[in-house]
């Protein structure tokens, strides 16, 4: 499962032991492994970029805003500026990281097309959502501090359409042992055999701990139905990685 790349854009962050492992940020190191990264890290994620495209073909209403809130490097990003049918319409792309916002820029300039895209360095904390027909979330919330997620579930509500729709995208975590084991344990295979050692995982693993916090895909549908979502239902799932489309 291993693919060609240079050895420069080749995740090996964690390959040697670091005796003094620091919480995970998402520095100019990250960004320039990123890609490498995700892929070998989160079972499914191809396959969600992709298909969020059909999410713009019919969801974005015309004359308004779609929300890429954590846009990394910019793939959910040029997913949907691939499909959006509707005229008149903008994307705002926020990350707080500048090493992602200047790689992510570049990666647009790559593909021509007549959306417009706002490239923001912010904390999507501080954006305020207005005029939204589609909002994504990719991986993003995880790394929101618990007490923090409501409010900002309820404030992208708050700013979107009738009909909009909010897409998010999450690892999770399972209430029953026997299933937060058995899927844990697949995970690990999953990295194992695109390449990762033992050392690697574990290191990346201890780096996480206290950054990222999944949550069980109840305790999300519960908060997005209490902000005013009519519905959340899983679109798509792949181990323990899953994705969420909330309709207003």
């Amino acid at each position: 499962m291993k693919n060609q790349i240079p050895p420069s854009q080749r995740d090996q962050i964690y390959s040697e032991e670091q005796p003094m492992l620091v919480d995970f940020r998402f520095d100019e190191r990250v960004t320039a492994v990123f890609s490498d990264m995700i892929r070998r890290s989160v079972p499914g994620y191809g396959e969600i970029i992709s298909l969020l495209g059909l999410f713009a073909l019919n969801y974005s209403q015309p004359n308004s805003n779609i929300y890429d809130l954590g846009c990394s490097l910019g793939a959910s990003t040029l997913a949907l500026r691939e499909r959006i049918a509707a005229g008149g319409c903008s994307i705002i792309a926020v990350d707080n990281s500048e090493a992602m916002i200047k790689q992510c820029a570049e990666n647009l300039q790559q593909i021509e097309s007549t959306i417009d895209v706002d490239l923001r360095c912010a904390d999507i904390r501080d954006i305020e959502i207005n005029n939204a027909s589609v909002v994504v979330l990719n991986f993003t919330l995880q790394f929101i501090p618990l007490e923090q997620r409501a409010a900002l579930m309820q404030r992208i509500y708050q700013g979107m359409l009738p009909g909009g729709v909010l897409i998010l995208s999450e690892k999770v975590a399972f209430n029953d042992p026997q299933e937060q084991q058995q899927q844990e344990a697949l995970h690990i295979a999953f990295k194992q055999a695109n390449g990762y050692s033992e050392m690697e995982i574990s290191q990346k693993r201890a780096a996480l701990e206290k950054v990222l916090v999944p949550e069980t895909i109840a305790a999300h549908q519960k908060r997005l139905t209490k902000a005013g979502f009519s519905s959340a239902n899983v679109w798509f799932q792949c181990l323990n990685f899953t994705s969420i489309v909330a309709t207003k």
